[in-house]
């Protein structure tokens, strides 16, 4: 028996494999990809990301618990720092995710960020299009933290949590990051902490300057997730923008501009990747930051004919 007949026969051992193949972007992964996206499931994309320490990994333990407890099938993708030695990611045991049940058949796996920011997001929706195929109903992608990387894997979300502690700075800040643009939810975690109620009251004022065309209003939520404080209201919360967004249409509309870009994506990376190997190699380009250097050149015309030499290959 192949390894997509033991996956498509519900074995985890061959949907672990093909996760792994689909990652390293081995050989056929291509093809792998095709045909599991035919495969039609339902799956719920939940993104949590926010600064390092601000207890994502926890209220993800709860989220899934309850969902699972719930009868729903549920997968977790954690993108963590990777070992500078080996790649593999750093916090790949999970150790902070002890309360989801044992029995509940909840499936962690941990990808390394390998110090890459481009090409994450596309390795995490590829393994959420395995995840979808193999029958899950919801997977929960938590992010090593706020940046460009992050922002990337969020696009691939259909609701997004912002994860906040007091002690991460006041609302202004996180309007800068762009997190007011991202968020869907807010959780002002660790919330028996001093300033977290003014951390609240900053970010409904942070709101209330976004434009007033904005339909979803958001929800900011104090928890404590080390002692279940609140996440059940997150969970509601969070349950409640999926039905916003199912009700009015703007789920399917918000899929449609994320397949949009994945379809770009991959034409623009198999062009860069054509030309790369075409007209644009190391020796080439040595040259030509040389003339740079030199004063004999700029990087729009020395661009523009590289295209031009480009075309004339294809």
């Amino acid at each position: 028996m192949s390894l997509y007949e033991k996956f498509r026969q519900g074995s985890v051992i061959a949907l672990s494999r093909i996760i792994s193949h689909i990652e390293d972007y081995a050989e056929g992964y291509q093809e792998l990809l095709a045909a599991l996206y035919r495969i039609k499931g339902n799956i719920y994309r939940i993104g949590l990301t926010g600064p390092p320490g601000a207890g994502k990994s926890s209220l993800v333990n709860r989220i899934a618990a309850r969902l699972a407890t719930e009868g729903n099938k549920v997968a977790i993708v954690c993108i963590d720092p990777s070992s500078p030695f080996t790649g593999g990611a750093l916090l790949g045991d999970r150790l902070r995710m002890q309360d989801i049940p044992s029995d509940k058949g909840v499936y962690i796996r941990s990808m390394g960020s390998r110090g890459s920011s481009g090409g994450l997001a596309q390795a995490t929706s590829n393994v959420v299009v395995a995840l979808d195929a193999f029958g899950f109903d919801t997977v929960i992608i938590e992010t090593v933290g706020v940046g460009q990387m992050e922002m990337d894997v969020i696009d691939e979300c259909d609701t997004v949590v912002v994860t906040l502690v007091p002690e991460s700075g006041d609302a202004i800040q996180a309007l800068k990051a762009g997190l007011m643009e991202i968020a869907d939810v807010f959780a002002v975690n660790k919330a028996d902490r001093d300033g977290s109620q003014q951390m609240v009251y900053d970010l409904q004022s942070a709101l209330e300057m976004r434009s007033q065309k904005a339909k979803w209003d958001v929800p900011i939520i104090p928890t404590q997730a080390t002692v279940d404080k609140n996440c059940d209201k997150l969970l509601e919360s969070i349950l409640s923008h999926r039905s916003y967004l199912e009700n009015n249409g703007e789920l399917r509309d918000k899929r449609a501009r994320q397949l949009r870009k994945r379809v770009e994506a991959v034409v623009l990376r198999r062009i860069q990747l054509d030309m790369a190997k075409s007209v644009m190699g190391e020796t080439v380009l040595d040259e030509i930051v040389e003339k740079i250097l030199r004063g004999e050149d700029d990087p729009f015309t020395a661009g523009r004919a590289l295209y031009e030499k480009f075309k004339a290959v294809r």
